[in-house]
């Protein structure tokens, strides 16, 4: 995205062929018509809004929390911003940001990224926003980001995992375009190495949703990792979002008699997936990703099937690391219930942008953007958070097993 105040604004979307990254998302089927219509409008937004550099009126910052609070993924972003808001009360309980107290303006972009972008484009020239937090998926990210980079308002994606969102076409990060969580790359190399050497698992077969970018990014680096350590990819299938019968496929994949499968996606389609994978009486342990993070995985999936099943997440309430157990403990005081992965890293994207607002005292724009990107070791609730290069976190990661439904830290791998 050009760095203008004014004029044509062109988005950047990095290509498979890039270098700089394990992958870049491979296509944006379902974003690109939603992506390319912010695209159109951000020049003009970038006109009439000129919200970037204000440190917000009165006695107040104002910060955007654009997320998915209805739709098909509802639960990821209405965690998330509880947790950012817990991070937002947190801070102005102690007298706000150079004295001035943070006042969020909510925007739901109904799990739709066509949504996305008409809420950051009111959030940036009505509501006049220094910052936005989310969405919490990296379709909705990418139709949002032209509006906000236009506008030179800097955003934290606290949990969108897909690496073009915060690249440019020249591999370097977009400026104003940050996240709060690991890489789709690292999640999926660190449980391909987890199967072959940990498990020490020779034969896997692959089922992923071939609607999603994330699913079959995920899919790409486990297979070229697993095979790297020695394995080898038996079968592979695939399915689409919002699918509710699998068996066919499943049948398929156990004919091919593999070791373990892999199955990368969201917990809408995996816990019917999981469920299913038992019922054809596939008995072998089941491998997945951060989106299978979610209680209702469980909940459709039901306890037995869940057994002998291992995911990749930056959190889990089992961690006895007395951050996350302090921030477990406030999140249990403030809403009744134990925070999952995407409430903390709702809280975590708070804490860094509020610790960058305090180095511009308040002010948004270009040095915001700069304060953020040199986040250096600030101890957020799971550890310390510094940013690389490509505005990605130098983070830590899990693998998580369920076991009698309930999530056992097995591994810990620092970023």
């Amino acid at each position: 995205m050009e760095d203008k105040e004014s004029g044509p604004v062109s988005l950047k979307v990095a290509s498979k062929d890039q270098t700089t990254e394990v992958f870049i998302m491979k296509s944006w089927k379902k974003v690109v018509g939603a992506v390319c219509m912010t695209t159109l409008v951000a020049a003009a937004v970038a006109g009439c809004g000129k919200s970037g550099g204000k440190s917000g009126g009165g006695d107040t910052i104002k910060v955007g929390a654009l997320f998915e609070l209805t739709g098909n993924v509802a639960n990821y972003g209405t965690s998330t911003l509880n947790g950012f808001k817990m991070a937002v009360d947190e801070v102005n309980a102690k007298g706000g940001v150079n004295g001035k107290k943070i006042e969020v303006v909510q925007a739901d972009n109904k799990s739709e990224p066509s949504e996305s972008g008409n809420a950051a484009t009111k959030l940036v020239t009505q509501d006049k926003v220094v910052a936005v937090v989310g969405p919490a998926t990296s379709g909705s990210v990418a139709a949002a980001e032209p509006i906000l980079t236009a506008n030179k308002t800097p955003l934290i994606a606290p949990c969108a995992t897909a690496p073009a969102i915060t690249l440019g076409k020249d591999g370097k990060a977009k400026p104003y375009v940050f996240r709060a969580c690991f890489i789709d790359p690292y999640q999926g190399k660190i449980m391909a190495e987890f199967a072959a050497k940990d498990l020490k698992l020779k034969k896997i077969a692959i089922l992923n949703d071939s609607s999603s970018d994330y699913s079959k990014g995920l899919a790409e680096v486990f297979e070229k990792t697993f095979t790297e350590n020695g394995g080898q990819i038996v079968a592979k299938e695939a399915f689409l979002s919002k699918d509710v019968d699998f068996k066919a496929a499943l049948t398929k994949l156990k004919a091919a008699n593999p070791d373990a499968l892999y199955i990368p996606g969201y917990y809408e389609e995996v816990s019917k997936i999981i469920k299913q994978a038992r019922e054809v009486g596939i008995t072998t342990p089941l491998l997945g990703s951060d989106g299978w993070d979610s209680p209702k995985l469980v909940e459709i999936a039901g306890k037995e099937s869940t057994d002998k099943t291992y995911f990749t997440s930056a959190y889990t309430a089992q961690d006895k690391d007395p951050g996350v157990q302090k921030f477990i403990n406030s999140y249990k005081e403030k809403y009744g219930k134990v925070p999952d992965v995407f409430a903390l890293q709702g809280y975590n994207a708070g804490l860094v942008l509020f610790h960058a607002l305090e180095e511009t005292k308040g002010e948004g724009g270009t040095k915001l953007a700069e304060a953020i990107a040199k986040t250096k070791d600030l101890q957020v609730a799971n550890g310390k958070f510094s940013y690389d290069e490509h505005h990605n976190p130098i983070t830590t990661a899990l693998i998580l097993e369920l076991k009698d439904g309930v999530q056992t830290l097995v591994k810990k791998i620092n970023g």
